[in-house]
C-alpha cells in the first residue's frame, strides 16, 4: 500500500497505472492512496511545525544567508494543478493562467523545511487573502512569535511581522535592504522547486477528487520534511517537470488598499533600514 502510494506521488501517473504497478484494480488503488495519504498527512503535527527550541537556530540560518535579522520564515504561495473539480462553482478553482488549481501557502526555514502549510484555497484566491485568513497570521498578531519576522514578496501587505521589499528603493541603504530581503526569502522559491521535483504529482497535476487533494499535498510536505531531516539528495527533473514547476509559481500582484494602519505597518521595516542596515552600510564604507 505504501509503495503504491509513493509511486503515485513520485510520478504523477493516473490511478490505472498506479494500480497496474501493484496488480490491483483502479478503484482499489484509489482507496489505498486515499488511506495512506491521509495517514501520512495526520503526522503533520510532528513534522510540519516550528518548536520554540528550534527558533534560534532557524533565525541564525536565515541570518547566515544575507545578515537579515530576526527572520524565522519565508512566505509564499504556489499553484498545484488539479483536474476539473466539477460541482456548482468549478471556476473558483481556475487561476489566472487558465488551469484548475489549489493555491497553496507555505512557510519554510533556510534549510527548505516547511513549518506551516495551508492547502484549502482554490486557484482564484489571492496570496494576500490566504495569509490574511490563516492561523499563522493570527498567531503573529497575538504576539506568539514575539519579535520574530517573516519575509514575503510584494504581493503581500507590509506588516510589523511580515517584511516585504520596498517598491521603489532610492538610497544605497534601501537597495541594501531590498537585496538582503530578496535573498532571505529566496529559500521558499527553492523549496517549492525541490518539493515538486521530489513529488512531480504536485507539478504535473493531481488527478483525484477535489476532496482528496489536501491530504495528498500535506502528505507530500510531511515526506519532504522527513527527506530534509535525513539530508536526502534532491532528485533531478526533466523538462516537463521544470516547465510545470515554473507554471505553478504564479505571482499575482495585489493592490494594497489605503488603510489607516499603513504608517504603523511600516514602522518595523523602517526601523530595520535605519537602525540595522544603515550602520552595516556605514561600516562597509569606513572599511
Amino acid at each position: 500500500m505504501v509503495l503504491l502510494t509513493l509511486r503515485f506521488l513520485a510520478t504523477g501517473c493516473i490511478l490505472q497505472v498506479a494500480g497496474d504497478f501493484s496488480g490491483v484494480d483502479k478503484s482499489t488503488a484509489s482507496r489505498v492512496i486515499n488511506k495512506v495519504t491521509r495517514a501520512i498527512a495526520n503526522m503533520h503535527g510532528t513534522y510540519i511545525s516550528l518548536p520554540d527550541e528550534e527558533i534560534h537556530s532557524v533565525r541564525q540560518g536565515f541570518f547566515n544567508i544575507s545578515r537579515f535579522p530576526r527572520c524565522i520564515g519565508a512566505l509564499d504561495c504556489t499553484h498545484v494543478r488539479i483536474q476539473s473539480p466539477g460541482g456548482e462553482e468549478p471556476e473558483n478553482f481556475r487561476n489566472r493562467k487558465g488551469y484548475f488549481s489549489f493555491n497553496v501557502q507555505a512557510i519554510c526555514d533556510s534549510q527548505l523545511k516547511i513549518w506551516d502549510i495551508v492547502c484549502r484555497w482554490p486557484g482564484s484566491a489571492h496570496d494576500a487573502n490566504i495569509f490574511r485568513n490563516s492561523t499563522v497570521r493570527a498567531r503573529f498578531e497575538n504576539g506568539e512569535f514575539r519579535d520574530n519576522l517573516l519575509v514575503g514578496d510584494s504581493g503581500y501587505g507590509n506588516k510589523p511581522y511580515l517584511i516585504t521589499p520596498l517598491s521603489n528603493p532610492r538610497t544605497p541603504v534601501e537597495h541594501l535592504f531590498n537585496e538582503a530581503q530578496i535573498r532571505t526569502r529566496n529559500p521558499i522559491e527553492r523549496c517549492f522547486g525541490v518539493l515538486k521535483r521530489r513529488f512531480p504529482i504536485l507539478a504535473l497535476g493531481i488527478k483525484l477528487n477535489v476532496q482528496k487533494v489536501e491530504a495528498v499535498v500535506v502528505s507530500c510536505v510531511v515526506l519532504h520534511n522527513i527527506a530534509c531531516l535525513l539530508r536526502d539528495d534532491v532528485p533531478l527533473a526533466n523538462e516537463e517537470i521544470e516547465e510545470a514547476i515554473e507554471l505553478g509559481n504564479i505571482f499575482i500582484p495585489v493592490i494594497q488598499p489605503a488603510v489607516e494602519n499603513i504608517a504603523l505597518n511600516n514602522i518595523v521595516r523602517q526601523a530595520l533600514i535605519t537602525e540595522y542596515f544603515q550602520p552595516l552600510l556605514d561600516n562597509v564604507a569606513h572599511e
